[in-house]
């Protein structure tokens, strides 16, 4: 980890998404406080008419929000505002240069910074997937007057009773991914896009595959997709399973409405739905849906049927008039 005051900052040009014909969108950017006396820019989109309803769209890894296209032309349709940004580390936003810079709290408090703080939301809708989820979530918890509603996909919130002994083995990685996490921690050369082919179900077209790559020509700019591979909960002492566990019990008073939206053939997270459906009251009586032949990456594998099912809930619950 740098240490405090000298993180060092690896700037990302927006002109790395030049000439991507599928990503027609302006792309926007605005500066946050990294922590440590220094400045992050993070770049993000923002569509459709400012007085209109606001969906929030957060990506996980090893994805930008070049994963919501279809989805922000989608709502944008329907009469919506749609804002997707880049996580700090990925896509287009600056990424500080080393592994430990990144903690799942730092994420939650630069991408509050961003929706809260530079673009002043309030009362707007969030679509969450994979890391996303679990930021997404957890701001919600920090600020549930804030946040009018969430559609939450192929994701989870971990947590684990603080009340609860660790036993002697809590820092060993275990399960399935301790292995992954060990791979790309030592593999400088690993291409994150190269997980396509395992997120997905349906054949990576060239032109998805290069839609992925286009922010990272250089190599040193994957290390916050290769940062957040660090931060899965494989350790029974994973930081982030006490605060989670304190967001759970905040999550379990939430009445707005909550929206799952699951794939079939996830390879992730397929049982994360069940948490959310079971504890948040606001997810009751609601359209859930698993959805047939998609990955992890449903938006790629069955845009159609996610951003129709996306596109009804928000208009059942606010209508635009459309």
């Amino acid at each position: 980890m740098s240490a405090p005051g000298t993180m060092r900052i690896i700037r990302t040009s927006a002109a790395h998404a030049d000439g991507l014909d599928d990503f027609p969108f302006e792309i926007r950017e605005t500066d946050i406080e990294a922590g440590d006396g220094q400045s992050l820019t993070v770049r993000y989109v923002d569509e459709g008419p400012r007085g209109a309803h606001t969906v929030v769209f957060l990506h996980g890894n090893p994805s930008w929000m070049y994963i919501w296209r279809t989805s922000i032309a989608a709502v944008v349709a329907a009469g919506y505002r749609a804002v997707a940004i880049d996580l700090v580390g990925m896509g287009l936003s600056d990424k500080p240069s080393e592994m430990g810079d990144y903690t799942v709290q730092r994420h939650i408090d630069w991408t509050s910074d961003v929706l809260l703080g530079r673009l002043g939301l309030s009362g707007f809708t969030f679509v969450l997937h994979d890391w996303g989820g679990i930021i997404g979530m957890r701001i919600a918890a920090d600020r549930p007057g804030t946040v009018d509603g969430m559609c939450i996909s192929n994701t989870g919130l971990p947590s684990r009773d603080p009340s609860v002994p660790l036993p002697e083995d809590a820092s060993t990685p275990k399960g399935a991914f301790a292995g992954f996490q060990k791979f790309a921690r030592e593999t400088p050369a690993w291409e994150p896009w190269a997980m396509l082919d395992g997120v997905m179900v349906t054949p990576v077209r060239p032109e998805v595959r290069r839609g992925y790559a286009a922010p990272y020509p250089d190599q040193s700019l994957t290390i916050g997709s290769r940062a957040f591979t660090q931060l899965l909960p494989t350790t029974a002492d994973n930081p982030m399973n006490t605060p989670n566990w304190h967001a759970w019990k905040v999550l379990e008073q939430y009445r707005r409405p909550v929206l799952t939206l699951f794939s079939d053939k996830d390879v992730v997270a397929p049982t994360g739905w069940r948490d959310i459906v079971a504890r948040i009251p606001g997810a009751a009586d609601q359209p859930h849906r698993i959805l047939e032949g998609g990955g992890h990456f449903l938006q790629e594998d069955i845009p159609g049927e996610f951003n129709s099912a996306l596109v009804a809930w928000l208009e059942h619950n606010w209508p635009t008039g459309n």
